[in-house]
């Protein structure tokens, strides 16, 4: 019984972190609608996410169970906080753009390019020939064909709220601006995949998954904070006066960095980075009825549809994944067999007269 919650808590702690996302994802848009911009958004959210976790990680991993903090691992970190920074900075700039549901459903290119780039660090091989190699990689070019039909393609709305615009119905009469929040949250796709790649790396070496993310969201304060009073000279922009900057600084703080990155780096940490890449599709349900009800988004056949590709092509993916790790933990199992197998032979050898 032990044994089979351990093995159900990390897909349970994954869905809870997808839904906790999708939060993330319409909180940041409602803060960044009030006129707050990017860099102080981020900057307050990762300050209050730091604060939460300073005495927890402490608390949690003591001097005594602590991993040695080397100089490696400390450069570990700060690549982490880099493109933990360039991720939130570029994807709250795409959420300028696109709404939250296409953003959310483009967001499920990260298993697609987790598998790829893992595949280019060594993380992941095609060792294994046949279908399990194929579904593998047709499974990635499908889920980026239909992130391509989620950013270029709208079509006809299947819900269409008072709150929106009509949107466009083809491909050459997208505005530029929905283009381009496409193409940015394309790019946070891969600057997502690098992140929980270079997570699994460094937690290879440094055990303690809250002291990993405290490092994160310390350096990501002090980038965005300098970034923000170099670019931006505009110091209304750090007033938390609005009610609703408030309330989404203070769920992206508890739920965003303190919460759902922490939860995926456990599970990074446990199941590996393709494990927690494989979640992603999951939000797709959850932001189009919450953006549909909260945002006043339309749901669009072309957003529908491009969803719909991607889902399959990623599962796909997944599925050849869980077909090689069978063979693999099957190749495992008759490995440690055979020494056994040499030890009684050699024992009934050396009893024979």
């Amino acid at each position: 019984m032990k044994m089979k919650m351990k093995g159900t808590l990390p897909f349970l702690a994954m869905v809870i972190g997808q839904i906790a996302q999708v939060g993330l994802t319409l909180a940041g848009k409602k803060a960044i609608e009030t006129g707050m911009h990017n860099f102080s958004y981020v900057f307050y959210s990762n300050f209050f996410a730091s604060l939460i976790l300073l005495p927890t990680s402490f608390l949690i991993h003591r001097s005594s169970n602590r991993p040695p903090l080397t100089l490696s691992v400390a450069g570990g970190f700060l690549v982490v906080g880099i493109l933990g920074f360039l991720v939130q900075v570029v994807g709250y700039a795409g959420l300028t753009y696109a709404s939250a549901t296409v953003a959310t459903a483009i967001l499920n290119l990260i298993p697609g390019f987790t598998f790829i780039l893992a595949i280019i660090f060594g993380v992941e091989r095609l060792d294994h020939g046949g279908v399990t190699k194929w579904a593998k990689i047709i499974g990635t070019l499908v889920s980026i064909l239909g992130a391509i039909i989620v950013t270029f393609y709208t079509g006809p709305a299947i819900i269409t709220s008072h709150l929106t615009l009509v949107a466009p119905q083809h491909l050459l009469g997208q505005s530029s601006e929905f283009i381009l929040g496409g193409v940015l949250m394309l790019i946070d796709c891969v600057l997502a995949a690098l992140f929980i790649i270079a997570q699994a790396v460094i937690l290879k070496r440094y055990s303690a998954v809250l002291i990993l993310m405290l490092a994160y969201c310390s350096i990501i304060t002090v980038l965005s904070l300098l970034a923000s009073l170099i670019l931006e000279h505009d110091l209304s922009a750090f007033s938390l006066q609005s009610k609703t900057r408030f309330l989404a600084i203070l769920y992206a703080g508890c739920f965003g960095a303190g919460f759902q990155l922490t939860i995926g780096a456990w599970c990074v940490k446990m199941k590996g980075p393709l494990f927690v890449a494989m979640f992603h599709p999951l939000g797709i349900v959850i932001a189009a009825i919450m953006g549909v009800i909260f945002l006043g988004d339309s749901l669009y056949l072309g957003s529908l549809l491009g969803s719909g590709v991607i889902v399959i092509g990623f599962y796909g993916v997944m599925w050849g994944k869980g077909k090689e790790d069978r063979i693999v933990e099957g190749n495992m199992i008759e490995s440690s067999k055979t020494p056994l197998l040499q030890d009684d032979i050699h024992d009934d050898n050396v009893m024979l007269p």
